[in-house]
């Protein structure tokens, strides 16, 4: 919420500063989703997972499709004379202040067997790094989740470019499109992922999911149209929405009896890792050529599927009791 504020404040008053404090703040305290994770861990056995895991990327998918259209209202004088750029964000920091009273009077601790809580140390996220590369198991499988996320990372990223260059997109056309991509996203999640986790195991899926994402997102490259962007979008959809469940579901099912936060923290670090280089990279090579983000998304994320694949043959955990505590 005070993130919010502060970049509230910096546009209104013009300041750059401002608005990397209000970031920097913001990523220190954004932590919540691997909480919200090993919450959802506590609470279901392995056959439950997937699905559960997959009602967060349906409300992600949801808020994807709501956000930009209110943002978009939100900044704009002419509805309300005192909307400006910095309306959304007050917004939003109002939105975070409702969050927290939801919190503090719905969210209960989900572990049977609490444990005390250790200090808090500013360097966890780097000691969470080196765990997860050190050792062999961890390796292999956080690489994969690396890979796959700077790949779909590439495509988050940067198609905004890709749409502007290629198709001479206007502002209005790539938000009617991202919230295109999310009620696809969302629609995914909330039914293929459930039918999907009654019938099959999260490594089973992985193995195809992954694959199929990155074909999909090399053939973006494929239309010659800007509306024939919207024929391959549903594929992107329908894998990512079935890898990123799964891959967390994974990643939590090889986690240790209760070490289910550390394992999802260590992912949401991995993860913030694949987030934060394709912008520097994508920036370069886009100067070479407009399509190669998207060349460098699809083959990023089929090596994710070799090193997964590579890591269930080694070390898939096996199915854990549906009454074992998870942690």
């Amino acid at each position: 919420m005070a993130g919010y504020l502060l970049f509230a404040l910096g546009i209104y008053e013009q300041s750059i500063i401002l608005l990397f404090v209000s970031r920097i703040l913001d990523g220190f305290t954004g932590g919540n989703i691997s909480i919200v994770q090993s919450a959802i861990a506590d609470i279901s056995d392995d056959s439950s997972k997937a699905r559960n895991f997959g009602l967060i990327g349906m409300a992600f998918g949801i808020g994807f499709i709501i956000g930009p259209f209110i943002g978009g209202k939100l900044s704009d004088p002419t509805l309300v004379s005192w909307f400006g750029f910095d309306t959304p964000f007050l917004f939003a920091a109002l939105l975070c202040l409702v969050n927290i009273g939801l919190v503090w009077r719905n969210f209960t601790e989900t572990l049977s067997h609490p444990r005390p809580g250790k200090p808090i140390n500013t360097l966890t996220g780097l000691v969470n790094l080196q765990q997860a590369f050190l050792e062999p198991r961890l390796r292999l499988l956080f690489g994969a989740v690396l890979f796959y996320n700077l790949g779909f990372s590439f495509y988050t990223q940067f198609f905004q470019v890709f749409l502007i260059k290629q198709f001479a997109y206007t502002q209005a056309d790539i938000g009617n499109y991202f919230a295109f991509v999310g009620l696809c996203i969302a629609t995914v999640q909330g039914t293929v992922v459930r039918q999907l986790a009654v019938r099959f195991k999260s490594q089973q899926i992985v193995r195809y999911s992954l694959l199929g994402l990155s074909a999909a997102l090399f053939c973006m490259l494929l239309p010659q149209y800007g509306w024939q962007i919207y024929l391959v979008t549903p594929f992107i959809a329908l894998f990512q929405g079935t890898s990123a469940p799964n891959t967390t579901s994974v990643v939590s099912q090889n986690a240790e009896a209760g070490a289910q936060g550390k394992m999802l923290g260590i992912n949401q670090s991995v993860l913030s890792v694949g987030l934060a280089l394709p912008p520097v990279v994508s920036g370069f090579i886009d100067t070479i050529d407009v399509r190669l983000p998207l060349i460098a998304a699809s083959l990023c994320v089929l090596l994710g599927w070799a090193l997964m694949v590579r890591f269930l043959k080694r070390y898939a955990a096996p199915n854990k009791s549906s009454g074992q505590q998870q942690g």
